[in-house]
């Protein structure tokens, strides 16, 4: 397959947008959105809602999403549910055509949304086929296509395809990240939003003061913590120690994000050490959650095709080594922490049900932890909310 050339003649009459595999396999479509051509790992993702807040999660940059779900866009697309100020993922394949949009908070529909942030859609592709083909051969790297005209050069696509190097090794956190230092709730909404209200409000400045360092981080993320009663600053993925302090923390976050977390941690990991030194609590979540366990000594390596859904089981492990509870989650990640490489002083707190990977730790000797998933959800379940009482309720 490696030597695999497209096909021209197989193209169906009326295709207007087609995928590229690094393999030479081909699957034509309908395009949408812009015209044009991008070039990344083709992933899946099992969510049933929240296309929008998943195509605007930064750490979907580098990636073209294969949604299982077959009806996406019937809700068209609205300012509030986003993740980011522009969708990251580079595009999406669909089962059915987009349809008009069928609900009242809806202002255009996602073709036109698409279009508007310059990301290329594929619909009437047989997204089970697809996740399936990934599930049994890992997540590809590809090119997906648009053109209006139906004209395509295959070979320039399946070169393209191949010659696009794949996530591992890449640090893609800087590329997503803050480029400046800025309070949230000031310059954005403060809270959680809610149907009838919109956004909630930062609150006083006598709150405890988060430092969050952003490698790609989910608006949501800071909502909830603002919910959970702290204020937040935002720094970029490129703070050094000294910018941390200087904003005299009672916490550090560090967020999610996209990429190798090894590339990312040659930078990152020298910060996070110091300020594990400084005794002061720190959580962070997924890209946060495997620089955390680089920083501590554990290893990180690549998944075969990664956990991305809405719905995915973990295991809270207490800490005599009991199951506490079971919580379902966001999941968005191509990265995990080797289980066994975790130091004498880091207890594992989390465990996913559908693979045993880690999906949690905690240091035993500092005020640390994190974990793979998403707790502040969007879109997704809210059975892990609690974590973000737990750091702020450290920090008073």
């Amino acid at each position: 397959m490696a030597d695999a050339k497209p096909s021209h003649a197989s193209k169906p009459d009326g295709a207007t947008g087609v995928l590229v595999l690094a393999s030479g396999e081909v699957v034509w479509g309908r395009g949408f959105g812009a015209e044009g051509q991008a070039v990344g790992e083709v992933c899946f993702h099992t969510a049933m809602t929240g296309y929008q807040e998943i195509m605007t999660d930064p750490s979907f940059a580098g990636q073209i999403i294969t949604f299982t779900f077959p009806h996406i866009g019937n809700v068209g697309a609205n300012p509030d549910d986003i993740e980011a100020d522009a969708p990251h993922a580079l595009g999406m394949i669909v089962r059915e055509d987009v349809t008009a949009p069928s609900n009242f908070r809806a202002v255009e529909n996602l073709d036109g949304w698409m279009r508007r942030h310059a990301r290329i859609g594929l619909s009437g592709i047989d997204t089970r086929a697809l996740t399936r083909r990934i599930r049994a051969s890992g997540a590809p790297n590809g090119v997906v296509a648009h053109s209006a005209a139906g004209e395509f050069d295959l070979d320039a696509l399946l070169d393209m395809a191949r010659a696009w190097p794949g996530l591992e090794g890449m640090d893609l956190a800087k590329t997503v990240s803050t480029e400046t230092h800025y309070a949230w709730g000031q310059t954005r909404e403060g809270g959680p939003w809610r149907l009838g209200f919109g956004y909630g409000t930062q609150g006083d400045d006598a709150r405890p003061h988060v430092v969050a360092i952003d490698y790609g981080s989910k608006h949501n993320i800071f909502r909830n913590l603002v919910h959970a009663g702290a204020k937040v600053s935002v720094l970029p993925a490129t703070a050094t120690f000294e910018q941390v302090m200087a904003l005299a923390p009672d916490g550090i976050f560090l967020s999610n994000g996209p990429g190798d977390p090894a590339a990312t941690g040659e930078d990152a990991v020298p910060v996070i050490r110091q300020l594990l030194d400084t005794g002061k609590p720190l959580f962070g979540i997924c890209l946060g959650h495997q620089l955390l366990a680089l920083a501590v000594g554990a290893r990180t390596t690549k998944m075969f095709q990664g956990h991305r859904g809405a719905n995915h089981p973990v295991k809270r492990v207490g800490a005599n080594g009991a199951t506490e509870q079971v919580e379902i989650t966001s999941m968005n990640h191509g990265f995990a922490v080797e289980r066994d490489s975790l130091p004498a002083n880091v207890r594992e707190t989390h465990v996913s049900l559908f693979d045993g990977s880690n999906a949690g730790l905690e240091l035993t000797d500092r005020p640390a932890f994190s974990v793979q998933y998403h707790p502040e959800a969007s879109p997704g379940p809210q059975d892990s909310l609690y974590l973000f009482e737990k750091f702020v309720g450290s920090l008073r």
